[in-house]
């Protein structure tokens, strides 16, 4: 076995149906007087209830996070922190209002409750993003990470079947690069392949009964999965690219995630075997059709795979490409521009990634 090291972020996880009804014991366990409730303006309702629920303990909601974290919405939300006082964050959402929460806990250490009613994983990780001038900076600071998350499926019940399956996918995508980071270890391994094997199945159940509890029970489950291995290890070309497309171009978060996984899956692949072993018993398919195989499950989802179908323009492949070269970042497959444009441009078009490996090859590169 390879040496490994395995770091572990303390976090209180409460699961459960109606599990948010506790939310003011566990906001007094934080010895919290003042809690500020951050939501998108679509979650209103939902952060209605839970400041009814603090009572006293709330001195307000800021309903106005939205995608990417926009450097103008961060500074807003400074501003009504620090004119209240607030002494803790409760996140209610995805990945928008939990994102703020910890852009907000950046630059004020003041601790997180999120409650998360998406799939995205962002609740179990210390990673945060800001956008400011079109593009998305990113880092990793254990501070802003939540310290209690409280998994409510109730909450998840009436969300969207676009949004339940295109936020599933994006916990996928956080289990698959878990397996081949620089990072990983046997620990992670486990959870990622549980992860995989949980979400693939029941993502399209939710299609089929999207108010069942139980089936919404094992999505957040697999979730929460997802998010564990996010918070543990690093990441890699999937979520750089992701990051650039959502950052830069405005591109719709979870969808992006979708539609470049099997990309990046099958851009890696000579350079994976093992990842592409897991993924395979996970998902019931041959290992060199893995990335073919999650296209399918999406499609058959009903998630645009391509990036045009999400706004992207054809001449901004090339800037994307440049993007995706300036840092330098882990990646197995070493990164090459030409082959980033070359992945880019089967993304664009939708086309299903063929068996075995990527290749470039100048009498068959696509039109």
């Amino acid at each position: 076995m390879k040496p490994f090291n395995y770091d572990s972020y303390n976090c209180r996880v409460v699961f459960g149906a109606d599990s948010i009804n506790n939310i003011k014991a566990e906001v007094e366990a934080l010895k919290s007087k003042k809690a500020l409730v951050i939501s998108t303006p679509g979650r209103l309702d939902i952060a209605k209830k839970i400041d009814d629920l603090l009572g006293d303990s709330s001195v307000g909601i800021f309903p106005d996070a939205v995608q990417h974290v926009p450097i103008e919405t961060v500074e807003n939300c400074l501003e009504i922190v620090d004119k209240v006082k607030a002494d803790s964050l409760i996140a209610i959402g995805g990945g928008s209002a939990i994102g703020l929460a910890k852009a907000i806990s950046l630059q004020s250490a003041i601790p997180i409750i999120a409650i998360p009613t998406t799939y995205s994983g962002s609740e179990m990780t210390p990673i945060w993003g800001i956008t400011e001038k079109g593009q998305k900076k990113t880092g990793n600071d254990p501070i802003v990470k939540p310290q209690v998350v409280i998994y409510d499926p109730v909450l998840t019940t009436g969300l969207p079947k676009h949004i339940s399956v295109t936020s599933g996918m994006n916990a996928i995508a956080h289990c698959v690069e878990g397996l081949y980071t620089r990072n990983s270890n046997p620990v992670i391994t486990l959870i990622a392949e549980e992860g995989i094997r949980t979400l693939f199945a029941i993502l399209p159940r939710i299609l089929e009964n999207p108010s069942d509890l139980e089936i919404r029970s094992e999505a957040l489950y697999g979730s929460w999965l997802g998010g564990t291995v996010l918070g543990s290890v690093g990441m890699a070309l999937h979520h750089k690219l992701c990051h650039i497309l959502g950052g830069s171009f405005g591109l719709p978060h979870a969808e992006t995630h979708s539609v470049v996984l099997p990309y990046v899956i099958w851009y890696n692949f000579s350079h994976i075997p093992e990842a592409t072993e897991i993924m395979a018993r996970a998902i019931g398919s041959k290992e060199e059709d893995v990335a073919g195989s999650l296209f399918d499950l999406a499609l058959a989802l009903g998630i645009p795979m391509s990036l045009a179908d999400l706004g992207l323009k054809e001449h901004d492949l090339d800037q994307a490409a440049e993007l995706a070269i300036i840092n330098t970042y882990y990646n197995p497959r070493p990164i090459d521009k030409s082959l980033i444009r070359q992945l880019l441009q089967y993304a664009y078009q939708g086309k299903r990634p063929e068996p075995g490996n990527f290749f470039v090859d100048t009498e068959k590169q696509i039109q």
